[in-house]
């Protein structure tokens, strides 16, 4: 079901299955809004009404027509202290499909509505309990592959996104306010700051949303992981490589040139974040249809690969089809491999890229060093901290450079004398860009498509 942004309704009352379907020890069904206490109350054995907050409650379950559905725990969250800001009733019951949706079903009579996709949240975001960072931070939490992409997704929770767009605000809005103190009070001659005393100020604040513009990079690698393609010309090992690599075999190892006829695909962590690892068909000239295809496939591949594993032959050393194919990749993104340096070779020449490794893949020597160069190469500056503020959504990244732009624009106006009532104009375009990020002047359209992403029941 797709969640559409519909008019708020305060206090509804919403019902949803919290837990993954499945078998399993206990399942939680959460109900939420003003009547969840009289909802709950009608399907449950127990004076829910004279329960304190956060407190636990054994009873059962019974439908419409007073029969036994389950035993169950209760668990009754109160008004602002709930996830949702509304009053909140969690029933813990036996898990398993089944007993969970028989359950859910009896409090939907009860008078709850089935909750839509993320409207928890949305509960929470509207209530004023979380802002939309940190309504986003939700999702990335659950979704998180790794610990590092778990790491951000909890100081995002935590706020710390917000506190750091919050004090943009704060810092612009004195400017905005002078500015409009020049407009309102031209004759007065009110000096609360000179003209380039302003353009410093808004200068530095512009390196300071750069700067966490910035952090994009490293929070998108966190967050969706790295496309890793192995390219190379036939026969040079790639299939070997990928299996060692992934540390089983996945792909077929022929002497055969052109055994890899499509682009195949499998995910590994390596260091702490998810690689989604890609064997391409090897690139050379052929009248072959089915290999022009696959090698098509692998040149798409290589478009589209935030790193790129070139796999060469020692044994064979460089060729004019090898050098072709370095001049096309790119050299910034391509670390250089020299595979099959367990068998006789002359010496190797020196290559125009900047990351080469030597390895075999076949006895698996070297595999080590590769995962280090990876690393380094996807941290150009090093790794950021645990403590760091990362962006990790490209939303984030549009609104801060929209109030630099704003904010640029400010300081060009002031540089050219151009009025402040037009210059006041822009200042508020980049209090409503940072606004976005947080949710404070957000359309219906951009919260559906947010909350549409999250699961039901969260």
């Amino acid at each position: 079901m797709e969640f559409i942004h519909q008019p708020y309704q305060p206090g509804e009352t919403i019902a949803a299955i919290a837990t993954p379907l499945g078998e399993g020890g206990v399942a939680i069904i959460r109900i939420s809004g003003n009547q969840a206490l009289e909802v709950a109350e009608k399907v449950f054995s127990g004076p829910i009404h004279s329960y304190a907050t956060h407190t636990v409650h054994y009873g059962h379950i019974r439908n419409a027509r007073g029969e036994h559905v389950d035993d169950v725990l209760i668990i009754p969250m109160l008004g602002k202290r709930s996830y949702t800001g509304e009053d909140t009733i969690e029933i813990h019951c036996h898990g398993g499909s089944l007993i969970t949706r028989r359950v859910l079903d009896v409090t939907l009579q009860a008078g709850a509505r089935a909750a839509r996709p993320g409207e928890f949240t949305f509960k929470a975001f509207i209530n004023g309990k979380i802002d939309l960072t940190q309504a986003e931070a939700v999702q990335e939490l659950i979704g998180a592959k790794n610990e590092r992409a778990l790491d951000a997704a909890e100081e995002q929770l935590r706020g710390s996104l917000s506190k750091t767009i919050t004090q943009f605000q704060k810092s612009l809005t004195l400017t905005a306010a002078i500015l409009e103190a020049w407009v309102d009070f031209p004759e007065e001659g009110l000096e609360f700051a000179t003209m380039d005393e302003v353009c410093t100020d808004l200068e530095l604040h512009c390196q300071k949303m750069q700067a966490l513009a910035n952090t994009f990079h490293d929070g998108k690698i966190i967050h969706e992981g790295i496309t890793l393609c192995l390219v190379g010309s036939p026969n040079v090992g790639k299939s070997s490589l990928m299996n060692a690599l992934l540390d089983k075999d996945r792909a077929i190892v022929s002497h055969i040139p052109g055994t890899t006829r499509d682009v195949l695909e499998d995910h590994i962590r390596l260091n702490g974040l998810n690689f989604k690892l890609m064997d391409t068909a090897g690139i050379r000239s052929t009248e072959e249809v089915i290999e022009q295809e696959g090698i098509r496939r692998s040149q798409q591949a290589i478009q589209q690969a935030d790193l790129i594993l070139f796999v060469l032959d020692a044994a064979k050393g460089l060729d004019g089809q090898d050098q072709k194919l370095m001049e096309s990749l790119p050299p910034n993104k391509t670390i250089a491999i020299w595979n099959k340096t367990d068998l006789p070779h002359q010496g190797l020449p020196e290559l125009p890229l900047p990351y080469v490794v030597r390895l075999s893949a076949m006895h698996k020597t070297g595999i080590d060093i590769l995962h280090k160069q990876i690393d380094a190469v996807i941290w150009e500056n090093g790794p950021p901290s645990k403590e760091e503020v990362l962006i990790t959504n490209v939303r984030h990244k549009e609104g801060l450079l929209n109030a630099i732009e704003a904010c640029q624009n400010v300081i060009h106006g002031l540089k050219t004398n151009v009025s402040p009532e037009f210059l006041s104009i822009d200042m508020r375009q980049a209090l409503n860009a940072l606004g976005t990020i947080l949710g404070t002047n957000i359309t219906e359209d951009i919260l559906s498509a947010i909350f549409s992403k999250f699961c039901i029941g969260k």
